[in-house]
């Protein structure tokens, strides 16, 4: 097996590589004309540095948008994907007009780089927790996409992190920062439904298949960096897209996460699950058993809240009863009220009575923080060291239904939660799946 150079790196060896790279960046720059400032453009020294860290198709939509931050210089890319790494730094030397954004392998060497004060982590979910972590012990602010982790344990971890070396995070749910959606919160929160009694979640659903042949590794993929923390395996395709990782336990929980992280964070926003008491998760799903793809399809979990708040959380096409102005949506959190119901989706809003959604927020009501976009709410945090819109509680809490529903679905049986102590009750076998085994050397 092909070893790195991180391989058996110990925390000192990673911070003395830091500084090594704080000593390289003292070196003279030749200032470059974007380097200056011109019209509303800050100059480079007041702007954040940025890199990012998994340059595939959802990293470059997000590269685009930290790339129109006037605030903000993007100057690095990472991706163990020649071709994809190549083509984001193209795209981000076009939009600037020159060729200073360098190109990394490993992210270890780009978080070494003591002038990028920030990175965006848009690799596959079993690296987004342990990239983050690296980047916050090496002093940078971390936008992650979503899913946060593929355990409880790296959901932990990583707010653990974020707490511990002070960083600014950023959850990737960019729904949070449409005012609609924002404002749907904020009309739960208020009271404008009278007291939330029922939620209800939709979410589409996870594919079956994948080829399971082996066949060569391409020239231009470092695919042991690829799987990182994940067991080994024989390469059969699975990096090439999105679509082919996303549905492997390996490296993801499916769309149970994947997609239902937008109506779950969307939840967050509108409704404390933390603060409805213990838990009870019911659940009933499909594991496939042929093809690679082995993330949980056609989920149906029911979670009791011990405050007598019912959820239902299910994946399109598993019947369900949905509200007539709602059945047409692949996605939705619903909360409904003793006097009506609000139903976030992604980038969209419905109420009932219809007249709420335009309703007025008053000063007595609450009011929740507003965004002028998701890359640009982090980098103004960035820069100003306050909370961004999507923060690190709200990411875990999101995760939680996603994984207490999976553990609850593979063991077949009814778990409870208790969301206080952060742990399951009364059940050592689903308690082990609370964690996931890293491949050595990795480590969180």
């Amino acid at each position: 097996m092909k070893r790195h150079r991180h391989e058996g790196q110990t925390r000192r060896q990673f911070l003395k590589g830091i500084a090594a790279g704080a000593a390289a960046v003292a070196a003279p720059y030749v200032l470059t004309s974007t380097a200056l400032g011109a019209g509303r453009r800050p100059a480079a020294s007041e702007r954040v540095v940025l890199g990012y860290i998994g340059t595939g198709p959802r990293g470059r939509l997000n590269i685009r948008d930290q790339t129109a931050c006037p605030d903000a210089q993007l100057m690095a890319v990472c991706d163990v994907w020649k071709p994809v790494r190549e083509a984001a730094r193209a795209m981000v030397d076009k939009k600037y007009g020159n060729t200073d954004c360098k190109t990394y392998v490993d992210f270890h060497d780009l978080l070494t780089r003591a002038d990028i004060d920030a990175v965006g982590i848009a690799t596959p979910d079993h690296w987004h927790v342990p990239i983050a972590i690296a980047a916050m012990q090496a002093g940078k602010d971390v936008h992650v996409e979503k899913p946060l982790g593929v355990s409880i344990a790296e959901d932990l971890a990583c707010r653990r992190a974020v707490r511990r070396w002070g960083r600014v995070f950023q959850y990737s749910a960019e729904s949070r920062s449409w005012g609609p959606c924002r404002h749907g919160a904020e009309l739960v929160r208020s009271g404008r439904i009278g007291e939330v009694r029922e939620i209800r979640v939709k979410a589409p659903n996870s594919v079956r298949g994948g080829p399971t042949q082996p066949k060569p590794v391409p020239p231009d993929l470092d695919y042991d960096l690829w799987l990182g923390p994940a067991p080994w395996r024989p390469y059969s395709g699975c990096p090439d897209r999105g679509a082919n990782w996303y549905h492997v336990r390996d490296y993801a929980l499916g769309f149970l996460a994947g997609w239902a992280a937008h109506p779950l964070d969307l939840l967050q926003s509108a409704f404390d699950t933390h603060r409805a008491g213990t838990w009870e998760i019911d659940g009933a799903g499909v594991v496939p058993t042929t093809g690679r793809n082995d993330a949980v399809i056609d989920w149906n979990v029911r979670i009791g809240f011990s405050g007598g708040v019912k959820m239902a959380f299910w994946a399109t096409g598993v019947p369900a009863d949905e509200h007539p102005r709602l059945a047409g949506l692949g996605n939705y959190a619903q909360i409904i009220g003793t006097e009506g119901w609000v139903a976030l989706s992604y980038m969209g809003l419905l109420t009932e009575p219809d007249s709420l959604r335009t309703s007025r927020i008053g000063p007595g009501d609450v009011h929740l923080p507003a965004s002028a976009g998701h890359e640009a709410n982090f980098v103004d945090c960035v820069r100003t060291r306050r909370t961004p819109v999507c923060p690190v509680d709200d990411a875990v809490r999101s995760d939680l239904v996603s994984q207490l529903s999976d553990i609850a679905i593979r063991t077949r049986r009814t778990i409870t939660w208790d969301p206080v102590a952060e742990r399951i009750l009364g059940d050592a076998d689903a308690s082990r799946l609370v964690s996931r085994g890293l491949r050595e050397p990795w480590r969180l």
